[in-house]
């Protein structure tokens, strides 16, 4: 563009340098002719040159045009349904994958953003606080340099590396930054993140703190009344922008944004049992069954649903015909007639030959069958 508006400016100039050399006298018809043609091309140029100007002016308006109201994108995605009536995909041991960090063992075989990209939409992490440790940092030759902060670890973050800690360290805020920047990225979409919590509510606090936009984000229940008035459309979260939802095991952190699970979920025993025939659902906490009731509250309802040391071979048997029957056969009765809404896995996308993996059997929950 500017190397066009260039040459006519160039040609324009040796136009006008033609005319004052005077080469051929004003009174002649010649000259008269030659003036009257560069007037017309002048003129031709400055109607093009505008042309240009007014398309360009116009795709620009074009592209900045709006695409939509929120409030209607979020009717369409979510219908009417509270968020206690919505099931979601989420993932056991989120963190440990074979491409977020170097894990011997993992329970998931992608990333986090990976993970979210392929549906999942719950996140359980374990929380632990690393101390910088300079012997590491030296027998590492210089791999494992971290400063003290909140990582994910599954277990101490000192002791086995690759079982208990994987290197590069994942920090927590690094993976809370994911999250966000996820949602930023997909305005439409909530996400749930469940702490197996081992620091102290001001370590957590710093960590959080640390997430560029997520205060802006995350759900308090205390300030939608929902002890009291039941949870929430799952539309008018997205319509508020309150997307994100925190759990813990601890109950001192609810001034962060970080809910007690025991206070606001029911939850199942987590385990299937080392051969995967235990598939009985009784809750987790013997003083919170999975079917309580109180006044205009309902708990969100997360099931687990894997063994106790993950395998890709245990995954597929697991995660298809017998997630779905198990829902239907145990868990829905446990806790009084109603569908999950967290189904917790280990390798999500990992089935049997049933035809039905966790994402399916998520959508046909939400679709009411």
């Amino acid at each position: 563009m500017i190397d066009m508006d260039m040459r006519r400016v160039g040609f324009r100039g040796r136009l006008r340098g033609a005319l004052r050399r005077g080469q051929t006298p004003r009174h002649s018809p010649r000259y008269h002719r030659r003036t009257a043609v560069c007037l017309l091309l002048l003129a031709l140029l400055g109607t093009a040159t505008t042309a240009t100007a007014s398309t360009a002016a116009a795709t620009t308006t074009t592209r900045a045009a709006p695409v939509g109201a929120p409030a209607d994108l979020a009717a369409a995605r979510w219908g009417d349904r509270r968020l206690d009536e919505v099931s979601f995909l989420t993932t056991h041991n989120a963190f440990t994958n074979y491409e977020d960090s170097r894990w011997s063992s993992v329970n998931q075989s992608e990333s986090v953003r990976a993970q979210l990209e392929g549906g999942v939409r719950g996140l359980s992490l374990d929380t632990h606080w690393y101390e910088r440790s300079t012997w590491l940092c030296v027998i590492s030759f210089g791999s494992d340099c971290y400063p003290s902060d909140v990582y994910l670890c599954h277990g101490d973050c000192k002791t086995f590396a690759g079982a208990t800690y994987a290197l590069p360290r994942q920090s927590f805020h690094g993976t809370m930054q994911t999250v966000v920047d996820f949602l930023a990225a997909h305005p439409q979409e909530i996400v749930t993140v469940f702490l197996e919590d081992y620091v102290g509510a001001d370590q957590l606090g710093g960590s959080l703190g640390r997430v560029r936009g997520l205060s802006d984000l995350v759900f308090r229940p205390d300030e939608w009344g929902v002890r009291h008035r039941g949870w929430p459309k799952a539309a008018d979260l997205v319509t508020s922008g309150k997307r994100l939802l925190i759990f813990s095991d601890r109950s001192d952190r609810e001034h962060l944004g970080v809910m007690y699970d025991r206070s606001w979920t029911v939850s199942n025993y987590w385990s299937l049992g080392d051969l995967g025939n235990d598939t009985s659902c009784v809750s987790r906490w013997p003083d919170v069954p999975l079917d309580r009731q109180e006044p205009g509250f309902r708990r969100l309802f997360t099931m687990s649903h894997h063994r106790n040391v993950p395998t890709v071979l245990t995954a597929a048997l697991d995660n298809g015909a017998k997630l779905r029957n198990r829902i239907a056969e145990q868990c829905r009765t446990a806790a009084g007639g109603r569908a999950p809404n967290f189904v917790s896995v280990d390798f999500h996308r990992l089935s049997d030959s049933s035809g039905h993996t966790p994402a399916s059997i998520v959508a046909e929950l939400n679709s009411g069958s």
